[in-house]
């Protein structure tokens, strides 16, 4: 007899509409899929619908339109909607929301009331071993720091074993340093239980650190769903190359359909470039805007081509300088912190570009490179 095999994909939203009492639609058209094992975050500005997402998966909001699927099963549709608590799924919350008058085991072991004493014990000992807090397993939460209330409250959702974590800003109330390393930590947490999960954040580097896949929120839209290396490289969306990192818009003439001109000189994509003005692919003659990113941009003190300094941002290894070209237009670039050069000095550049990421022309066309 064949042993039915669980399903590759643990979350499948198709075409998700949710709305707002009064028939508000903040979600509308999103779609998104998230493998088992995988980690996945949705990174946008305030108000885009990323927690009115994280709530229509964990079962507290209806939806208007499309579906979501957990685990093969369909959760949640216009007209069902299955409640929390049989979708298997855990939530950890932007403030914890641990029990001050239960130890850090009898916080642990809560959601496990289905088993016997000793079975909660040992899974409370899985946990608080797997996020390294044993040795405060009779702490109360008060006595620990916030770093560690937070791993209490993740062990606390994984100790039920759900098929699906869901985060909301897990990070938010901790201070920068702490974030980061605690960041680090979850994903190797989730990676060494083998739980899929998907939190939302506004920190996109936070986003980049711990996420598998990452996608950009928009007025309720998914601009994109990809890998964190796709986002920054192969910006899906004029949005989502503004959004993610830094970068800056010059404008282009399109060469061929691999080569466009800037100011800086010209660029070679490995592809052939998306025409936005009708025809298949781009040609001579056709004009677009090219995103800089600053590793794009290189100090380069033997390069005849200049720029002047007019910001700069140390970061401790290097240095983000704004800089002006002849045109009047800036662009950033990324220095290595031992070339500290004074705001109004003109230094030498050059482009280090491997590949072409272009958008419409929002601007007049521009001269070819010579």
């Amino acid at each position: 007899m064949d042993i039915p095999t669980r399903p590759a994909t643990l979350l499948a939203i198709d075409g998700l509409g949710v709305d707002y009492r009064g028939g508000t639609r903040v979600l509308e058209g999103l779609s998104l899929t998230l493998e088992r094992g995988e980690i996945g975050c949705v990174v946008g500005s305030s108000g885009c619908g990323k927690t009115t997402l994280l709530r229509a998966i964990a079962g507290f909001l209806p939806v208007a339109a499309g579906t979501i699927e957990i685990d093969g099963l369909v959760v949640s549709g216009p007209h069902f909607t299955a409640p929390p608590e049989r979708r298997s799924v855990g939530l950890v919350f932007q403030d914890y929301a641990l029990f001050p008058h239960l130890t850090v085991e009898g916080n642990v072991t809560f959601g496990l009331r289905a088993l016997d004493a000793a079975a909660r014990r040992r899974r409370a000992q899985e946990m608080l071993d797997l996020v390294g807090l044993t040795p405060h397993a009779r702490n109360f939460p008060h006595e620990l720091s916030g770093g560690q209330q937070q791993r209490v409250a993740l062990a606390r959702a994984l100790a039920p074993r759900p098929s699906l974590l869901l985060m909301d800003e897990p990070f938010s109330s901790l201070d920068v340093e702490l974030r980061q390393r605690l960041g680090h930590e979850v994903r190797q947490i989730l990676k060494a239980s083998g739980t899929t999960a998907i939190l939302v954040t506004h920190d996109q580097q936070e986003a980049f650190a711990i996420a598998d896949r990452v996608g950009v929120m928009h007025r309720g839209n998914l601009e994109q769903w990809d890998r964190p290396y796709e986002l920054y490289h192969r910006p899906a969306t004029r949005y989502v190359a503004d959004f993610i990192g830094q970068g800056v818009f010059l404008p282009a003439e399109v060469l061929s359909p691999r080569n466009v001109a800037i100011e800086l000189g010209e660029l070679k994509g490995d592809i052939p470039l998306p025409c936005r003005q009708g025809c298949a692919t781009c040609g001579k003659g056709c004009y677009v805007e090219v995103l800089l990113r600053p590793d794009d941009v290189v100090h380069d003190d033997a390069s005849p081509l200049k720029a002047e300094v007019l910001r700069k941002v140390f970061r401790g290894g290097d240095f983000i300088y704004t800089l002006r070209l002849d045109s009047g237009r800036e662009v950033l670039a990324l220095v290595p912190s031992h070339h500290d050069h004074a705001i109004g000095e003109k230094i030498g550049i050059r482009l280090d570009a491997d590949h072409v990421i272009t958008f419409p022309a929002a601007s007049a066309p521009v001269p070819s490179a010579p």
